[in-house]
C-alpha cells in the first residue's frame, strides 16, 4: 500500500521536471520571435487607435494637402532624422 503513494510522488516529479525542461525549450524556440511579434502588436494596437478615431485620417490627409508638398518633405526628412536620433539614444 505504501508502494503506490511513492510511485505516484516520483511520477509526479518526473512530470513537474518535463514541464520545466519544455518551458525552457519553448521559451527557446520563441525567442527569437519576440521582437517581430511585439512590433506587429504595436501595428495592431495603432490600428485599433485609428479605428476608434477615423477622424485622425482624414484630419492627417487635409493637412497633408493643404501643405505645399515641398514642405511636407521637409518634415518628414527633419522627421525622420529625429527618428533616427532617437533610436540611437535607446540603443546606447
Amino acid at each position: 500500500m505504501t508502494d503506490k503513494p511513492s510511485h505516484l510522488v516520483e511520477q509526479r516529479e518526473n512530470l513537474i521536471n518535463l514541464a520545466a525542461a519544455q518551458r525552457t525549450a519553448l521559451a527557446q524556440s520563441i525567442e527569437p520571435w519576440r521582437i517581430p511579434l511585439a512590433r506587429a502588436d504595436q501595428g495592431l494596437a495603432a490600428l485599433r487607435v485609428i479605428k476608434r478615431n477615423p477622424a485622425w485620417i482624414v484630419g492627417g490627409i487635409v493637412i497633408l494637402t493643404l501643405l505645399r508638398p515641398v514642405r511636407v518633405v521637409k518634415w518628414l526628412r527633419g522627421g525622420w532624422v529625429a527618428w533616427q536620433m532617437l533610436r540611437g539614444l535607446r540603443e546606447k
